[in-house]
């Protein structure tokens, strides 16, 4: 079985370079997996599933015939598309998937996330996440006019920006011990996330044994994946 994993491609409008190498990646390279995992951030921001726009529609649609072609498609909620919901589902054919999944990749457990929540030294970040996942909040916040979502969103954006350029390097990464908890919580020994936007392979040694942290990388210039197949066998792909 191949697994095929991407994180944080921030798909919009205003980048269709980004959304090209995608669709391409989907008529091709995916057609030889088994499955696609999608751990995050697959759009730059998502309002709502009644967000119709020939972009949105374009990408639901292109999953859905991927997924008619044999693929199965997953996907994570990230902090940026974390109102994904049953329509879009519905119309990408994607199954939805919870933050902290575990799959067996070669008989070996592997814990899928996106990541932000193993920042917890972004206090502020984790205290807006809590609010914003409230589901009062987000209904709220749908009962909008798509305009209106669409300002805020734009608003939330540019402040994000901010925060992000002046806050401490320190704090927008992972801290070790979230790691080494939420690992021991789920009994595995490798972790595949995204979220940070630096991606690598960490070794380390967990509860005596050695452990593997795989974070994605994001698709800013170029598309990445990660190929895992039940040898064993682990790649890292560019794609443009």
């Amino acid at each position: 079985m191949i697994n095929m994993f991407i994180s944080d491609l921030h798909l919009e409008e205003a980048r269709p370079d980004i959304s090209a190498i995608f669709l391409k990646f989907l008529q091709q390279d995916a057609q030889k997996a088994d499955a696609l995992y999608i751990l995050g951030d697959f759009f730059e921001v998502w309002i709502g599933d009644d967000d119709l726009s020939s972009f949105n529609v374009m990408i639901m649609d292109a999953l859905a015939e991927a997924t008619r072609n044999g693929l199965q498609i997953y996907i994570m909620h990230g902090n940026r598309d974390f109102l994904l919901g049953k329509s879009f589902c519905k119309r990408s054919r994607c199954q939805l998937i919870s933050d902290e999944y575990v799959i067996s990749i070669a008989g070996v457990p592997h814990l899928l996330m996106h990541g932000d929540t193993l920042c917890t030294d972004d206090t502020a970040y984790l205290k807006f996440r809590k609010k914003s996942r409230i589901w009062f909040f987000q209904k709220l916040f749908l009962l909008k006019s798509l305009a209106t979502r669409k300002k805020i969103a734009a608003d939330m954006r540019e402040k994000s920006k901010a925060y992000t350029s002046t806050a401490p390097e320190k704090i927008m990464d992972v801290t070790q011990a979230e790691v080494e908890r939420v690992m021991t919580k789920h009994n595995v020994q490798h972790l595949i996330h995204g979220h940070t936007h630096r991606p690598a392979v960490h070794e380390f040694n967990l509860n005596g044994s050695p452990a593997t942290r795989t974070v994605l990388a994001p698709w800013h210039e170029y598309g990445s994946l990660l190929i895992c197949d039940d040898d064993g066998n682990n790649e890292v792909v560019m794609l443009t």
